[in-house]
């Protein structure tokens, strides 16, 4: 339900908005940079509310904002309008990855913990490999059966909202209730909130948070740059703004369903390793799979398919390594408020990497932000190397 809304904007600039293709990196750029000023002044607030009143009512209520968001999204008539909705959005963002990355720390047996996460990991790329599938696609259709332009976006954002109330129902009465501790455990809300930045004295924890910087990064570039990528890409050879989407719609699934067939295997191998060791390692995999797509010319010819796998095996991998390294060492009164920072990490990682990515989308190549991201991956794997080292030397 979160990605939609890259798939969703590559169509409201074309179809809605009408915006300049040359334009369009910079605007994606800054409505992702907005989106983040959002989610780092409420990561860690969300993350203390949640150590304190429970996980189930924040995350249900990150889907109904995301409903009113989408909802919204198709009406804007100009981009102030669209920045609005944007950060709507990011509300919604923060509520639903703070519940879903905080109940993934609460539920898992250690020894099981890689195979839990990869399962969400697989459950998640399998949702956005259908459902963008089908609501990428969508409003060609629709254009097809003779609704309008604009008409085919509003309806088909009215069912991806439609869709987010259903979940919201579906967490309110089967989620479990409460916190992991009891009453009496838990910390002051003003502790809570500066105790994740307190635990990054622990270079586990801080090696997790460097990795959440370029992890999200990671998935942030993916949703928002490929789409448009390859929308891009289309309009420039001469296609039109519904079937350009489904194009960058295409890549994106490709690249997400690789990532959804290598989620089991890394997830096991992350069970294997010591944790530290997988997170490096993922790393390794993320920088080759955006390193690699500077062998791309044109993203749409069919040999480019190879590149996409590669990033999604890289992205998934990065993803499952930095969730659980700091599973295994958010202590347990305070992982709303660690996992809050971890996400605020993860949040200025997404607004420095798409703030200038953005800019250097349209001002150099489409294929800058991917460097960008692939070099900061090898940074924070070469920092998983020193960690280890560390951990393994006498003095350690």
């Amino acid at each position: 339900m979160i990605t939609f809304v890259s798939i969703g904007q590559a169509y409201i600039l074309n179809q809605h908005l009408g915006i300049p293709t040359h334009m369009q990196g910079t605007i994606s750029g800054d409505l992702v940079f907005w989106t983040e000023i959002v989610t780092m002044l409420l990561f860690g607030p969300t993350g203390a509310i949640m150590d304190r009143i429970g996980r189930k009512p924040v995350y249900a209520s990150g889907f109904l904002i995301l409903a009113l968001a989408y909802t919204l999204y198709p009406i804007a008539t100009n981009v102030a309008e669209l920045t609005v909705y944007r950060m709507i959005y990011a509300v919604g963002v923060v509520a639903v990855t703070s519940g879903l990355a905080t109940v993934m720390v609460d539920y898992p047996a250690e020894k099981s913990r890689g195979k839990l996460i990869a399962i969400t990991g697989f459950l998640s790329g399998l949702g956005i490999v259908l459902l963008n599938q089908l609501f990428g696609s969508l409003p060609r259709r629709m254009v097809s059966m003779g609704f309008g332009g604009i008409e085919a976006g509003f309806w088909t954002h009215a069912v991806v909202a439609s869709i987010c109330v259903l979940i919201a129902i579906g967490l309110a009465i089967g989620l479990k209730g409460g916190t992991p501790i009891r009453h009496e455990e838990r910390l002051p809300l003003l502790k809570l909130l500066s105790s994740g930045f307190v635990h990054a004295k622990n270079p586990r924890i801080l090696l997790s948070y460097a990795a959440a910087f370029v992890a999200r990064g990671d998935q942030a570039i993916i949703g928002t740059f490929i789409p448009l990528w390859g929308t891009t890409a289309g309009i420039a050879m001469g296609m039109n703004p519904a079937e350009a989407v489904k194009k960058g719609t295409l890549m994106f699934i490709i690249s997400q369903a690789a990532a959804l067939l290598w989620a089991p295997v890394m997830g096991m191998l992350i069970d294997r390793w010591n944790r530290v060791t997988a997170l490096t390692v993922s790393m390794g995999f993320a920088a080759a799979g955006y390193l690699s797509l500077l062998l791309i010319g044109n993203p749409l010819d069919t040999w480019s398919t190879v590149f996409f796998v590669l990033l999604g095996i890289g992205q998934i991998s990065a993803f499952l390594g930095s969730q659980s390294l700091i599973g295994q060492e958010a202590p347990k009164e305070a992982r709303g408020a660690v996992i809050g920072a971890f996400n605020i990490s993860g949040a200025i990682g997404i607004l420095l990497i798409t703030m200038v990515g953005g800019r250097l989308f349209d001002g150099m190549s489409p294929k800058a932000p991917f460097l960008i991201v692939g070099v900061i991956n090898l940074f924070v794997m070469v920092a998983g190397i020193f960690v280890r080292r560390q951990e393994n030397s006498p003095s350690a």
